[in-house]
């Protein structure tokens, strides 16, 4: 007894069905992998090794300059030191934030002289995330609220409190 079975006007065999089912499926399945939702954003400087063996220590700040090209930031506050910052990062969805999966901070310090003293290759195992955005430098001490500032009894916010209350007693 042949399994054959009358569908839409044709007949079609069990292997037939079996060949149509698999061909659809593989279909759906090469769909899914071939399917690239996600991001992956490269931003700043990428290191070349050649160039960064063209920079030995005691290379001059314009052979730096000449080599590397323009930094992505400068630090002047005790010796000059350009930075040369790049990153990676990706998000799954177009809609999410991304998420920064690497970063690489370059260092060139500077002696008073504009000479190469060293170089330093920062990652993230090495510390935390370089801010490259916030433009805010650090300083020492502690960050306080308008408020905070205004109830800690030290400084000016607490003499400029009393002052102001006490033109309200007169």
């Amino acid at each position: 007894m042949p399994l054959n079975k009358r569908v839409f006007g044709y007949e079609m065999t069990f292997l037939s069905k079996t060949a149509i089912a698999m061909v659809i499926a593989s279909i759906g399945m090469s769909g899914c992998t071939s399917m690239q939702l996600g991001d992956t954003m490269y931003n700043g400087y990428v290191v070349d090794q050649q160039a960064l063996n063209l920079i030995p220590v005691g290379s001059s700040r314009e052979q730096v300059l000449l080599t590397m090209g323009t930094p992505s930031t400068t630090a002047t506050f005790d010796s000059e030191v350009f930075y040369y910052i790049s990153q990676k990062r990706e998000r799954a969805v177009a809609f999410m934030k991304p998420r920064i999966v690497d970063q690489t901070v370059l260092a060139i310090y500077f002696d008073k002289g504009g000479v190469v003293a060293r170089r330093a290759n920062y990652t993230m195992q090495d510390g935390k995330v370089f801010d490259t955005i916030s433009r805010t430098t650090p300083t020492g001490g502690r960050d306080l609220t308008f408020l905070q500032q205004l109830l800690s009894g030290g400084g000016g916010g607490a003499s400029a409190a009393r002052s102001i209350l006490s033109g309200f007693g007169n």
